[in-house]
């Protein structure tokens, strides 16, 4: 059986040079972050050029996208979360092609790695503490001082707060990155169990396979799911928090 953790390897393409004595590498993760990106664009751009009236598939799913994220921003922020509009449709777009790209076979799943989760976690987390400082000033600090709270038990609820507070990244980027391994460590495993049967138990492992086969469509099928769930989770908590930066009280 092909060993499930071999697909999430990070491989060297090229040395793009050195930098204190370190190797900067283009690497297969690299590469399909790069294919995320061009994907992006020519959906958006693809999508947005004609401006049909009618419009046709790619306008569609652009507009559709456009509006998802705007209506979620809206939902969770109000009106003057829409100045993040750009930076949540962004996070949100990127992570939903990243997560449908690894889906294909053969391909690579960035979304996978706990370091580029745990970057864009960090990316919202630091816009939320600059910005609520921003707009806020020290009243941000309400933030972790709920209203109505008798005085005696304050402290520890200050502490759970800022306890809270600290650990959503690690919550927010753990939550993306354990579901794509999991899933995908689920496809391999089962698709391991396909090649074993045909090759070593001829025609009963034919027909052995025929269950792990529909299993395995039906969880790419799945997985097709959570990458829009995920892509969504991602961005729906993104817009919480970013409305704790504009509205910190209770």
């Amino acid at each position: 059986m092909a060993d499930p953790i071999h697909q999430f390897e990070i491989n060297k393409i090229a040395t793009l040079g050195h930098i204190g004595g370190h190797e900067i590498a283009f690497t297969n993760s690299a590469l399909f972050m790069a294919i995320t990106v061009v994907g992006i664009w020519a959906l958006l751009v693809g999508g947005s050029s004609r401006r049909a009236l009618v419009p046709g598939r790619m306008q569609s799913i652009a507009e559709l996208s456009y509006e998802f994220v705007a209506n979620t921003i809206q939902s969770t922020a109000g009106k003057e979360g829409m100045k993040f509009f750009p930076f949540v449709f962004t996070l949100f777009m990127f992570i939903l092609m990243a997560n449908m790209i690894g889906i294909v076979p053969y391909t690579f799943t960035v979304t996978s790695h706990i370091i580029i989760t745990a970057m864009l976690a960090i990316m919202v987390f630091l816009t939320v503490i600059v910005y609520g400082f921003y707009r806020n000033g020290l009243k941000f600090f309400r933030l972790f001082v709920p209203s109505g709270i008798p005085i005696y038990i304050l402290p520890l609820i200050v502490f759970i707060e800022v306890l809270s507070f600290l650990s959503r990244p690690i919550s927010h980027s753990v939550r993306l990155f354990a579901n794509m391994l999991a899933g995908h460590i689920t496809l391999k495993v089962l698709a391991g169990f396909i090649t074993m049967m045909i090759g070593s138990l001829g025609i009963v492992g034919w027909l052995g396979a025929v269950l792990p086969l529909g299993m395995v469509v039906a969880i790419t099928a799945l997985e097709v799911l959570v990458a829009f769930l995920q892509a969504y989770v991602f961005a729906i908590l993104t817009c919480i928090y970013l409305n704790d930066a504009i509205h910190p009280g209770h």
